[in-house]
């Protein structure tokens, strides 16, 4: 039996984990961000990277409209009232990472952290940048790479258009392309591996991260790996429930649905 809720209904969660707003650019759903905001409490905010696009910004063709601001003093605001917002930089907010420790507003920078949630698991939150051998070992690459995504968002704006006014849904052709070309798959599988590796590593029981904006839930060898996706394609947040119950939402398809389907429990690690 789903949970009922009526549309306009504020929801209740313990911790909320979001990344890859890349505020400061066309492609930013600022407005689906802010109205994901306005129906949501939370004890805990965790902005796990690539909430402003420093990359964008730091180049001509300044964006930053209205929308931005109001997602920026949303989260002031969150922090103002007593929720603990945590933000740990990714490679586009890389410029924060230089004040690691330091509260703004009341939110505090963080280079990683570690969650535990209501049933006691451990998870170790990073935004996932450093696991990208690309950013890490070629950024003129990954800057090539970004223009042409961006010029791929742009495209897709245009076919969104044409089959809204014949009454089809949003479709993402970036996302259809990471599940059918083959080097992207290899690509996205060695990220996944590669933080779940981390994880085993620091001992901790799982992995919520974000930077290739594919949001996934499953175990991988043992440890919970979980990415929280994007405010660019997919509008995608990770949820704690007050019983630890984690659950990725799809806030574009759940914006209108009255029943929301039961989260699905993410197994417990297995023993070592």
């Amino acid at each position: 039996m789903g949970r009922h809720v009526t549309e306009d209904a504020v929801r209740q969660y313990r911790s909320v984990f979001i990344s890859d707003v890349h505020l400061g650019t066309k492609g930013c759903q600022a407005d689906l961000l802010l109205d994901f905001i306005r129906h949501m409490e939370c004890e805990t905010l965790y902005l796990v990277g690539d909430i402003v696009d420093g990359w964008k910004l730091s180049r001509a063709g300044w964006y930053w409209p209205q929308a931005h601001n109001d997602v920026v003093q949303k989260i002031l605001r969150l922090a103002r009232k007593g929720v603990s917002v945590i933000y740990v930089p990714g490679n586009h907010d890389e410029v924060v990472r230089d004040f690691i420790g330091v509260h703004f507003g009341g939110v505090v920078v963080a280079r990683d952290a570690v969650h535990e949630t209501a049933d006691g698991r451990r998870f170790l939150v990073t935004h996932g940048d450093d696991f990208d051998s690309v950013v890490q070992h070629a950024k003129w690459l990954a800057l090539l790479g970004d223009w042409a995504y961006r010029a791929l968002l742009a495209s897709n704006t245009l076919i969104n258009r044409v089959r809204r006014r014949f009454g089809f849904g949003y479709w993402s052709f970036s996302a259809f392309a990471k599940t059918r070309v083959k080097k992207a798959l290899q690509f996205i599988e060695n990220f996944e591996q590669a933080v779940a590796d981390e994880a085993r590593r620091r001992g901790v029981d799982g992995v919520i991260c974000g930077h290739i904006h594919k949001a996934e839930s499953r175990m991988i060898d043992g440890i919970a790996y979980i990415n929280d996706g994007d405010w660019v394609e997919s509008c995608t947040a990770l949820v704690e429930h007050a019983d630890g119950v984690l659950e990725i939402l799809e806030w574009a398809k759940e914006r209108g649905r009255l029943a929301v389907p039961e989260p699905v429990m993410l197994p417990a690690p297995l023993a070592a």
